[in-house]
C-alpha cells in the first residue's frame, strides 16, 4: 500500500478547494442555517478522547438541538444505554462535531465547536417532557457551521425509500454472537419495542 505521508502530497493530489466550499462557512447561526438546524430531528455527535473517537446518533421528535443564542446550541441528553462515551470524551477534550440530516434532503449541515456539559436545573427544565428531564445538556459553542457536498447522499440514494434492512442481524443476534450464545438475544429482541416505548425520554 502506498501511503500519503505529508500535507504537501495530499494537497498535490486534491488541488485547490472550490470557491463555494469556502464561501459557505459561517461562525454562528444565520437565518438559513437556523432554519436548517430547527428542522433537523437527527444528528451525529462526534467526539474525541484519550481512548479514541466516538460518533453517537442523537434524535428527538422536534429539533434535536436548540439555539441558546446565535453562537450556542444545546443538546439535551435523553435516555440511552448509560455508556456515556461521548460525554466522557467531552470532559477530556471539548472539541465536538455535529452532523445534521433531514429526511429527503441531499444536503447535510455540519457544526464544529467546543462543548461543555451542564446539569443546571433551569436549563434541564427547558426540555421537560411528561415530567421527565434529560440528565444533562451538552452546550456547544459554534466555531463553524456549513453545508456538506450532497454527493455522498446522492451516491448512496439514502432517501430512495428502498428498505435495505431485510436479513440484517438484529441487536439480539449481535449480542448472542458476541457472547457465543450465552446471552438470550431472542428474548432481548422480543422485549425491546415495549422497553423502548417506555424509556424513550
Amino acid at each position: 500500500m502506498q501511503k500519503i505521508n505529508t500535507l504537501a502530497e495530499l494537497e498535490a493530489l486534491y488541488g485547490t478547494p472550490a470557491e463555494a466550499s469556502l464561501l459557505k462557512v459561517a461562525k454562528r447561526l444565520t437565518p438559513g442555517y437556523r432554519a436548517w438546524i430547527n428542522r433537523s430531528r437527527f444528528c451525529l455527535l462526534s467526539t474525541v478522547g484519550p481512548d479514541g473517537t466516538d460518533c453517537s446518533p442523537r434524535g428527538d421528535e422536534g429539533p434535536v438541538v436548540h439555539e441558546l443564542d446565535p453562537g450556542t446550541l444545546a443538546l439535551p441528553d435523553w435516555h440511552g444505554n448509560n455508556r456515556i462515551d461521548s460525554l466522557r470524551n467531552i470532559l477530556a477534550d471539548d472539541r465536538v462535531s455535529l452532523t445534521f440530516m433531514i429526511t429527503g434532503s441531499s444536503n447535510v449541515v455540519r457544526v464544529n465547536g467546543r462543548a461543555v456539559l451542564s446539569a443546571d436545573q433551569a436549563l434541564l427544565a427547558r426540555y421537560e417532557r411528561d415530567g421527565k428531564l434529560p440528565r444533562s445538556v451538552t452546550v456547544i459553542s459554534i466555531q463553524e457551521i456549513y453545508f456538506q457536498c450532497a454527493r455522498a447522499l446522492l451516491r448512496s440514494a439514502l432517501w430512495s425509500g428502498d428498505d435495505q434492512s431485510q436479513g440484517l442481524p438484529t441487536a439480539g443476534d449481535l449480542l448472542t454472537e458476541m457472547t457465543k450464545g450465552s446471552f438470550d438475544g431472542a428474548s432481548y429482541d422480543q422485549a425491546w419495542p415495549e422497553r423502548a416505548a417506555k424509556s424513550m425520554w
